[in-house]
């Protein structure tokens, strides 16, 4: 489970003829890089081994246990948070308990909901959980909201390991919410080619829009970095990339950054790559 990096500043959007390029006013709401890369290192914030083999013998966390944890993310001591959690398979309760701390810094509003999710093939069951919050930096404002599909398992006390199928995150700047559609499969198959496109819902209407995408290094996601995203005018109201995925199962990570005159969208995406067909669905 993840958590939102620092804010940083917008990535500079490359040269453009005069005629095209956008005036500081348009790109002024333009202030997070960060969507990228755990654009937000949110939820339970854990960065190493999601896709480590659950121990066998656990089971899943308790609706008590669940109700426990979504109200130590909802409260104020970490050490709360902490002691509900066991070290194991995806999960360092030191490093969690400290990206916690880091993103209710960041977010002060920030509010955790934990719910029932829809069985793996298998029959597992699954939790979603979702963080929204928000807060203001000068005049900007920014808005937070970040979704994971996880299966955890517990040793009737304290959760001891997850597994993450599904991450998204989307980061939202200026005076509105702008709907965009991330268009990223949440898995493929080793070595398949496949398309990443984010565009907005809304007609431009003339409006002069940039974008930027790439994809995060392990070590980038792990260090919650907010790395540089290279902008480039857009004239048909999205990204549209085709890419490959690695020959060896594990996962890719998407950043993707939109300056919109009405503000700036920032988000990630994890794709998980798996080797066997029957692992695209959970």
């Amino acid at each position: 489970m993840r958590l939102p990096r620092r804010l940083s500043r917008a990535p500079r959007a490359p040269r453009m003829p005069a005629a095209e390029q956008p005036s500081a006013a348009d790109l002024r709401p333009a202030t997070p890089a960060m969507g990228a890369g755990r654009g937000l290192a949110w939820g339970l914030a854990l960065s190493a081994a999601l896709s480590a083999p659950l121990a066998g013998w656990a089971a899943s966390p308790s609706a008590a246990q669940l109700q426990a944890l979504e109200s130590a993310l909802n409260g104020s001591d970490p050490a709360t948070l902490k002691g509900l959690l066991a070290d194991g398979p995806g999960i360092d309760a030191a490093l969690l308990e400290r990206r916690w701390s880091a993103l209710r810094e960041q977010f002060p509003d920030a509010r955790w909901q934990l719910t029932p999710g829809t069985p793996t093939q298998k029959g597992q069951p699954t939790v979603n959980l979702r963080v929204i919050g928000s807060r203001v930096e000068g005049s900007v404002s920014y808005r937070l909201t970040g979704d994971q599909v996880l299966e955890l398992r517990s040793d009737g006390q304290r959760i001891t390991s997850q597994n993450l199928l599904r991450e998204q995150t989307i980061l939202r700047s200026g005076d509105s919410d702008l709907p965009v559609s991330v268009l990223i499969p949440d898995a493929v198959l080793t070595g398949q080619r496949y398309d990443v496109d984010v565009i907005f819902d809304d007609p431009l209407q003339g409006a002069l829009v940039a974008g930027g995408i790439r994809a995060l290094s392990s070590q980038q996601v792990a260090a919650m970095e907010s790395p540089a995203v290279e902008l480039a005018a857009m004239g048909g109201g999205g990204l549209f990339k085709t890419v490959q995925a690695p020959y060896t199962p594990g996962s890719q990570t998407w950043a993707v950054l939109l300056v919109h005159p009405r503000g700036v969208v920032s988000a990630t995406k994890r794709v998980r790559v798996v080797s066997d067909r029957a692992q695209l669905t959970p």
